[in-house]
């Protein structure tokens, strides 16, 4: 398992539909993906799930990622919520 902490860069104003477009990286991944704030965990490939999350700039966020191609995975992810 790979794990690691980032700070959410300014994503809305880069993206036209940060969630769903952050849904379509999760998807390209076999890997599970967890996003963690606080006492909440979301899979990153939710659609719904990502919806309810509060995703803003500023926001801390623990990534957690398991599978074959966590690497990549974590870094994809990393690459796209600092912008």
């Amino acid at each position: 398992m790979s794990s690691k902490n980032v700070v959410i860069g300014n994503i809305m104003d880069v993206y036209d539909n940060p969630i769903a477009e952050l849904v379509n990286v999760a998807c390209h991944f076999d890997s599970n993906i967890i996003f963690e704030n606080g006492s909440r965990k979301i899979n990153a490939k939710s659609i719904m799930g990502m919806m309810a999350f509060p995703i803003q700039k500023g926001l801390e966020l623990g990534i957690h990622v398991e599978g074959s191609d966590e690497e990549n995975a974590l870094l994809a992810i990393e690459q796209f919520l600092v912008c």
